[in-house]
């Protein structure tokens, strides 16, 4: 392991807003700031908005400046990735940003049933052929239900299309309310957004966020002239979800 890495593994120990729960303090068994991150960590009671593998932080910091009302958890298992969220998050005072380094299949000891009220997944990895990683998978999507709010929302953020038609077609397949869907947030479907359910429920504000809130990889792949897609859908129907028919030859590995 490289000095630098090992020093940001260090100081990652100092920050206050990073969690770095043991493995034994979340498998099988509840993290003590679970149902409390409102009162114990954050001391109110604004709503909570996740992003999962949220890599540097840069989305979570950017809206949590753009939303002081809310309060702001990203998640990722990458120590060395997490520390220029935290490094910034604590040498700027954000009081409503925490991050938290765990795997992503533990969630369900980290927060309560209501205690979220919206999650993000931005630019996460497509899983191709291997589903049952999936950030949006049957799998996961069950987890989230466990502990969002009703009217809970999912956003997805991607450059892949095939993780934006998989993700589109499960929702479909599970009767989960679509609330808006782009193949080209940048392009032609841009003023569509503002007409979106999503618009009505959220604000045209929560759609201007889409384009001006950008991660690392975000700004690479626009140079690069590839077209981002957003997703947004709740999490509202009990019983077990559904995998959708897909027909994996559609998309290049």
């Amino acid at each position: 392991m490289g000095k630098d890495k090992l020093r940001k593994f260090k100081e990652n120990e100092t920050f206050g807003c990073l969690i770095q729960p043991r493995t034994e303090d979340v498998f099988r068994t509840d993290h003590p700031l679970k149902g409390h991150w409102g009162d114990t960590f954050f001391g109110n009671d604004h709503p909570i908005v996740v992003e999962l593998g949220c890599g540097k932080g840069e989305y979570t910091i950017d809206l949590a400046l753009r939303n002081p009302s809310c309060n702001y958890i990203g998640v990722d298992i990458k120590g060395a990735r997490l520390w220029k969220g935290a490094k910034y998050a604590t040498e700027h005072n954000l009081p409503n940003v925490a991050f938290l380094r765990t795997r992503i299949e533990f969630i369900e000891s980290l927060f309560a049933p209501g205690e979220i009220s919206e999650i993000w997944i931005t630019f996460a990895d497509p899983q191709i052929g291997r589903e049952k990683k999936r950030l949006t998978s049957p799998l996961f999507v069950e987890r989230y239900r466990h502990f969002l709010k009703p009217g809970g929302i999912v956003h997805l953020k991607t450059d892949s299309p095939y993780l934006h038609e998989y993700s589109k077609l499960m929702a479909q397949v599970n009767g989960l309310k679509i609330l808006a869907a782009s193949r080209d947030i940048y392009g032609a479907d841009r003023e569509a957004l503002y007409k979106s359910e999503m618009a009505s429920v959220c604000g045209t504000g929560a759609i201007d966020a889409l384009f001006q809130v950008q991660t690392f990889y975000e700004s690479q792949y626009l140079a690069k002239g590839l077209p981002i897609t957003y997703l947004a859908f709740n999490i509202d129907r009990e019983g077990s979800y559904l995998s959708p028919e897909w027909d994996e030859s559609l998309y290049e590995r």
